[in-house]
């Protein structure tokens, strides 16, 4: 009876040291609380119910960042300001119709540089043959068309340029990095970088853009007329 107790006791303890070993030896897993942004939804389907409840992990780590805007597209984008409108580039430059390549004018600093728009349209008449299977605006009038903004920057009192005597007398290092097609508006930058008034003639560069891209650049010389004989 003693010894029948004795070995009870024995396995036991044994048994006890047994598991308290295998218990230190386990791993130990730490439970990490989700942040509050992320959503946990149960994914449904035939592998859940052969695994078990399954959960998707949803992170909206943008949305407390940037919330839901419901303003129209057509509210959000301001139109550009106008500066000169047609009527007003008419009185400067002396081209009319079908080669007024100028829209408005959204920056000027006479003499120095300006900035104004060509709303390209399907309408315009060198679509029908440049070309009439993909609607692409010539090269060769993005360059007139930068050169007339730079007549807006050099027909002026301050300048003394005359709307009589001023011709596009050159262009150098001319590159054209994207095509214009019916729909876009090509917003176009000159600006003076040498003026010599006793030969009549203004260096400019200008830069064309589509939706804040370059799409042609180069230098241009102007013929002013104001040189001295």
């Amino acid at each position: 009876m003693a010894a029948s107790a004795l070995s009870g006791s024995l396995l036991s303890s044994s048994s006890s040291s047994s598991s308290s070993s295998s218990s230190s030896l386990a791993p130990r897993r730490s439970v990490v609380s989700p942040p509050a942004s992320v959503q946990f939804r149960p994914r449904f389907g035939a592998a859940s119910k052969t695994a078990g409840r399954r959960f998707a992990a949803r992170c909206s780590l943008g949305a407390a960042q940037d919330p839901k805007d419901d303003t129209p597209i057509e509210l959000k984008y301001a139109a550009f300001p106008t500066v000169m409108d047609i009527n007003q580039i008419r009185d400067i430059l002396p081209h009319r119709f079908p080669f007024l390549l100028v829209d408005r004018v959204i920056e000027h600093n006479p003499g120095v540089s300006a900035v104004a728009i060509k709303n390209v349209t399907i309408n315009d008449n060198f679509f029908p043959g440049h070309f009439p299977e993909r609607p692409i605006m010539p090269g060769v009038l993005m360059i007139e068309a930068m050169a007339q903004v730079g007549g807006l920057v050099m027909l002026q009192p301050e300048v003394g340029g005359s709307r009589e005597n001023f011709f596009f007398a050159g262009i150098d290092k001319v590159r054209f990095r994207k095509p214009v097609i019916a729909g876009d508006t090509l917003v176009m930058r000159m600006t003076l970088v040498k003026l010599q008034k006793r030969f009549g003639i203004a260096k400019m560069e200008g830069k064309a853009y589509v939706g804040g891209e370059v799409v042609c650049e180069g230098e241009f010389l102007m013929a002013t007329g104001a040189g001295s004989e």
